[in-house]
């Protein structure tokens, strides 16, 4: 999105039920909002639920937008109904194990192709292996490019705490890769 002006004034369009403000933050931010939920689930048609959700809860609650930065706030958004979709889950699975069987969670065979798509396979594969809290902070600090300061809003913690388990995460991913 340009300046800040033009995004305040999108904002403000949304604000009054603009559809065209709302196109615009869909056309802008669909495409990241949609990797960050397909990097934590794996799944597309799933994502594409949960990003429809966003969407329609974004026109619920623009009128609860009261400045700082907007992607921090969307992206509070995106992680709530990721976790209301992880909780929904979890109850609708009683008896689900702590550990999730790997198959579960097993990408599509790799085709045979080059070394970087089996490389990107590897890493969904080991990505799918954290727990969600940690997958959730890597993919809200590398493939959403959130700056650590936005990351500890979007997760109302400390900038610290947010730090140490990305810290944590990259170092357990990083010993999935080597393994």
């Amino acid at each position: 999105m340009g300046s800040s002006v033009e995004l305040t004034r999108i904002i403000d369009g949304c604000k009054s039920g603009d559809a065209e403000s709302f196109a615009r933050v869909v056309d802008v931010y669909a495409g990241r909002l949609y990797g960050y939920f397909y990097r934590l689930t794996g799944d597309r048609n799933l994502s594409d639920e949960l990003l429809s959700e966003l969407f329609m809860r974004l026109v619920e609650k623009i009128g609860t937008y009261k400045g700082g930065s907007f992607e921090s706030w969307l992206f509070r958004i995106a992680s709530n109904i990721f976790h209301d979709h992880l909780r929904s889950r979890k109850r609708r699975r009683k008896l689900l194990d702590s550990r999730r069987t790997e198959a579960e969670f097993q990408t599509p065979e790799p085709k045979v192709s080059d070394a970087k798509d089996e490389k990107l396979d590897k890493l969904q594969f080991q990505l799918n292996r954290l727990d969600d809290d940690t997958r959730e902070l890597i993919m809200l600090r590398f493939y959403s490019e959130l700056s650590f300061k936005e990351i500890a809003e979007a997760r109302s913690e400390p900038i610290g705490t947010a730090l140490s388990k990305l810290h944590r995460g990259l170092k357990k991913l990083r010993e999935f890769m080597e393994g």
